[in-house]
Formats: C-alpha cells, sequence, structure tokens
C-alpha cells in the first residue's frame, strides 16, 4: 500500500478486548475501520477497500519482553510499511502491566524504532470508563457501573486491579510505574495546561523534548481534555510517523482532531443498526477469574451453565469436552461455558487453560455454528479469536459500556458475518449475558 492511500491512523490492542473498543470508538466516528487478526496481506487490503483506519488484534499484554519484541519488531515493520501517520499501541486503561508480562516500556522501545518522531505521547485516563489521571496518578472506578458518582479508587487501592494475579497495580503514579519497566525520563503534561492557548501547549511540548523527555504522559479528567492532546498528535505526526500510548482514549483524541470520513460499504451496512435479538442460540465462553465476571454468570437467567472441568492429561495437554455444548446448542439452547478460579493456579496452568478454551470454541462453533457468540476474559479472547478461522473484525453495535459486539470476516461462508462479543474481566454490567441475546 503506497503512502497516499495508507490509512492515516493504525492501531495494535495488546489484548482482543482493548483492540474491539477502539475499533468501536473509530467505526462510531464515522472512520472506516478493520480490526485485523493477523497482518494483512496487500491482496486482503486491495479486497477491504479504502481505510481510514487499521487496527491489529495481539496479545502483548500477556507476553514475556522477549517475546512482545519479536512480536511487536513485525508489527511496527508492517504498520510502517502501511504508511499510517498515527500508530497507537493500546493498552488497558487500567494499564496493568509488570516489568516481566506485558511490558509497555518494552513496546514503545520496540515500536518506536519504526516510527522515530521524538513526541511519544501516553495519554493517561478514559473518562468514559471511569479512569482518570491526575497529576501523573491514575485511578479508576470499580465494578460495573460507569454512573459519575460511582466511587473512583486510586488504582493501587482498587479492589481488584491492586490484586491483579498476574500484573497488580501496586503503583498509582504511571512515570514511576513504567520506571520500573526501565522507561525513565517521562514527562507531565499535567490537566492546568489545557486551560491554556494551543500553541502555549504546543510550546511546552517542545521545551519538555528539549529536556531529554522519552516520552510525555497527559493527564486526562475530561472527555474535553482530550480535543488538545488529539491536536498535538495531528499536528505532530505531519512532520514524522509518530508512536501514541494509551487507552482508546488515544483513538478519541485522533476523531476530536481530524475531519471523520464518508462511510462505505463496509461501515454502512453494520455502524448504523441496533444489534437486536439473537435469532438463534447464543454460545457464551467465560474465562475471566474476575469478581465481576462471576456475577454475570451468575445473572445469566437465560442460559444452561456449564462449568467446564479438565478431561484426562496427555502430558501437558489440558481438555475440555465440547459434546454437551454442542448437544444444546442443536437443541436450540442458550449455552454459556465457565472456567472457575483454582486456588493453585500459577502462569503456566492459566496459558493451558487459555489455550484449551479456544480449542473448545473452534470445536463448538465447526460443530454447531452459532451465529452469535460471547467471549469473556483478555487472555481468553486473545487465545479464542486466535482459534478461529477468520481474518477480521468490523464493528457491528455497542451492547454496554466499554463492551462491543463485532462482525467476524471470514473466507468459510458459514463463519463469515458471526457476531461476537469480547469482553474484559472489568467491562459491562451484571446483565451483559443477557444483553447478549436480547440485544
Amino acid at each position: 500500500m503506497s503512502a497516499s492511500s495508507a490509512a492515516p491512523y493504525g492501531f495494535y490492542g495488546d489484548d482482543f478486548t482493548g483492540a474491539t473498543d477502539t475499533l468501536a470508538h473509530l467505526a462510531r466516528a464515522r472512520l472506516r475501520t478493520l480490526l485485523f487478526l493477523a497482518p494483512p496481506t496487500r491482496a486482503r487490503l486491495d479486497s477491504v477497500g479504502p481505510l481510514d483506519a487499521i487496527g491489529m488484534a495481539g496479545a502483548a499484554r500477556a507476553m514475556s519482553p522477549a517475546a512482545m519484541a519479536d512480536e511487536l519488531a513485525r508489527v511496527g515493520a508492517c504498520f510502517a510499511a502501511l504508511g499510517v501517520r498515527v500508530m497507537h499501541y493500546k493498552v488497558c486503561s487500567t494499564f496493568d502491566s509488570a516489568p516481566q508480562t506485558g511490558n509497555i516500556a518494552t513496546a514503545i522501545a520496540t515500536l518506536r524504532r519504526h516510527f522515530a518522531n521524538p513526541f511519544v505521547p501516553i495519554v493517561g485516563g478514559q473518562p468514559g470508563l471511569l479512569r482518570y489521571c491526575a497529576f501523573g496518578q491514575l485511578f479508576a472506578a470499580a465494578g460495573s457501573s460507569t454512573h459519575s458518582t460511582h466511587e473512583v479508587h486510586r488504582i493501587d487501592r482498587h479492589p481488584t486491579m491492586s490484586r491483579h494475579p498476574v500484573t497488580p497495580m501496586n503503583e498509582a503514579d504511571l512515570r514511576v510505574h513504567l520506571e520500573r519497566q526501565s522507561m525513565r525520563d517521562v514527562a507531565l503534561m499535567d490537566w492546568r495546561a489545557y486551560a491554556l492557548p494551543f500553541d502555549e501547549v504546543d510550546a511546552m511540548v517542545d521545551a519538555k523534548l528539549s529536556a531529554g523527555a522519552s516520552a510525555i504522559l497527559f493527564d486526562v479528567l475530561r472527555d474535553d481534555d482530550l480535543a488538545t492532546i488529539g491536536r498535538l498528535i495531528d499536528k505532530r505526526s505531519r512532520h514524522a510517523p509518530m508512536l501514541a500510548v494509551g487507552a482508546s482514549s488515544v483513538a478519541q483524541a485522533w476523531c476530536a482532531a481530524v475531519p471523520s470520513a464518508a462511510s462505505d460499504v463496509l461501515h454502512a451496512d453494520t455502524a448504523s443498526q441496533a444489534l437486536g435479538r439473537a435469532q438463534g442460540p447464543v454460545f457464551a465462553l467465560a474465562g475471566s477469574l474476575s469478581p465481576l465476571t462471576a456475577a454475570q454468570i451468575e445473572a445469566a437467567h437465560s442460559y444452561w451453565k456449564i462449568e467446564l472441568d479438565p478431561l484426562g492429561r496427555d502430558g501437558d495437554t489440558l481438555r475440555f469436552d465440547a459434546a454437551p455444548i454442542v448437544d444444546m446448542l442443536r437443541e436450540g439452547r442458550h449455552v454459556l461455558a465457565f472456567t472457575r478460579r483454582a486456588h493453585n493456579q500459577n502462569d503456566a496452568s492459566r496459558v493451558q487453560t487459555a489455550h484449551a478454551t479456544a480449542a473448545l470454541l473452534r470445536e463448538v462453533v465447526r460443530a454447531a455454528r452459532p451465529r452469535r457468540i460471547g467471549i469473556a476474559g483478555g487472555d481468553t479472547s486473545s487465545h479464542a479469536a486466535q482459534a478461529l478461522d477468520a481474518w477480521g473484525l468490523s464493528y457491528r453495535a455497542p451492547l454496554t459500556t466499554g463492551v462491543t459486539v463485532c462482525r467476524l470476516h471470514a473466507d468459510e461462508p458459514s463463519l463469515d458475518g458471526t457476531e461476537i462479543m469480547f469482553k474484559g474481566g472489568q467491562m459491562g454490567g451484571t446483565d451483559v449475558f443477557e444483553r447478549l441475546i436480547t440485544g
């Protein structure tokens, strides 16, 4: 793809649930957007037509630094070859990461080799999800509510994220958090700057870069704050392609700064339509270990629920039985299969479980052909999407705040057009699985 025909905005989601949230924000802004499940070929890009934004869904959030560097080197080279102006490395809105797992500093160091613009903005909040950054400190609401009066916690005191089983957030200052991952000299643009004229804020960026800043963390307290950040990204990316880091608020900032594009057929035939009630049995698969997902499973009254118990092991292979799920779906019943938290579960067993649930999904989809699917859990979603014989996702409809239903794009006619929800452990109301049926 030549630079003249390139999508100006590219994004890589460090997990699938986050990638679909960014897809939704861009599509709702009337930008022609596709999320690819693997680096697209030229023939594939030619087949979908012009795009305003192009995404790739990945799993870097669960990777070691060495694995991240290997994956993101390929991703960076691909996006650079596509000629995007802004390369958005999409992280979770809670920034949960650690030196040895999902290291954000490793991602920045790897990707900026392909996007050498000295301005690397790190957008530190997403108010629509009740995530805020003030003086560099990250705050987040807990539970399923997105009401403005819901209690907000400093991230290192958050009842869930401070106790995350893999990447607990025990530091609220994002500059310190990144420094622990070996990224130093991150400057701060605090929220007071947004009241200044834009030219003054722009000059402040120059001053921070001249002083040796490796990146600039931007406070975000209100959606209105994103407009200034978006103008900075738009202006400075016109001089040289740049890397930007943060949650879907990076995409929101971009959309606030650039004119929205006219919608093409791929976008128009889905984005304006309500989801509507499922026309057949729904299959939901929950691998998340969060208390919120547990409450959502409990509230899913319209489903036959199956707790997934491991079958016999063959060496290190873990399997789940798909037969009862397939039988119920063929009978027209909605089915929710779920895993339970094991008290002695370690990193290796979590990976085994994620692979096993992905294999289960593939088997169920091939045998029962459900046309609407729901996946809960970041790792589960990443492995599950890779297990399906599909090449892309486009936006279908919102389900609830932070939860999107997408349309699968696949060469296999029986899979193409399947509606699929990817939901993070901290997202959605307690009725999210019921809404997946009712629309």
